[in-house]
């Protein structure tokens, strides 16, 4: 039995990761259909968690050095727009890269630290009211490499982690279910109005 009452350390998230800044491409991205290098960008990130891969960009990289790839269980950050947050990487498929205006995240000791509870708790309160203080730009806020190095992340037990994560999985199927109720309630006030519109006699059942 998990717990709950154990004091969490209050860590710098350089402490618990590496943070590298998406792969510079020079100028726009070129899709190639056939090419060997799948691109994770921002239109990609699900608000829901993961990377909906069916719609990355396949293209073809340039330049000596070698790329930082993407591996299962690193996190990606979306660093400008309405909301920041984190989602974790789910089988990329191999080889992969996240494009510019997402931070590459890979946590140094899993032993220690469950990319899924980090993703998690970047999400939360307390870290967001970081970000948004931390967030600068004219034209469109933004979260720095250097504003993000210096989150600090609460740390608890592992198996505490696994408990918040485990109810944090539990949330959302539990959300995925109401919202597909919602939507087949309201498809069904839609066609009695339909009906009722067209002088038609309504199914109540």
């Amino acid at each position: 039995m998990c717990n709950m009452s154990d004091a969490a350390q209050i860590m710098r998230l350089s402490d618990l990761a590496h943070i590298r800044a998406g792969h510079p491409f020079r100028g726009a991205l070129e899709a190639v259909a056939e090419g060997s290098v799948t691109v994770a960008q921002m239109k990609d990130i699900l608000p829901g968690g993961g990377v909906d891969w069916s719609s990355a960009v396949r293209t073809e990289l340039v330049g000596r050095k070698e790329p930082d790839w993407l591996s299962d269980g690193d996190l990606l950050f979306v660093s400008r727009g309405s909301r920041y947050f984190a989602v974790c990487v789910d089988s990329p498929p191999a080889p992969a890269v996240c494009g510019p205006h997402l931070f590459h995240l890979t946590v140094k000791a899993r032993e220690q630290l469950m990319p899924e509870f980090l993703a998690w708790v970047v999400g939360q309160g307390p870290v967001q009211r970081q970000l948004l203080q931390a967030a600068s730009g004219s034209l469109q806020l933004s979260v720095t490499r250097q504003a993000l190095e210096a989150l600090e992340i609460p740390l608890p037990s592992l198996a505490t982690q696994r408990v918040v994560t485990d109810l944090a999985a539990a949330a959302a199927r539990e959300r995925a279910v109401l919202t597909a109720l919602i939507q087949n309630r309201e498809l069904q006030l839609e066609a009695l109005a339909s009906a009722l519109a067209a002088g038609q006699p309504m199914n109540l059942t």
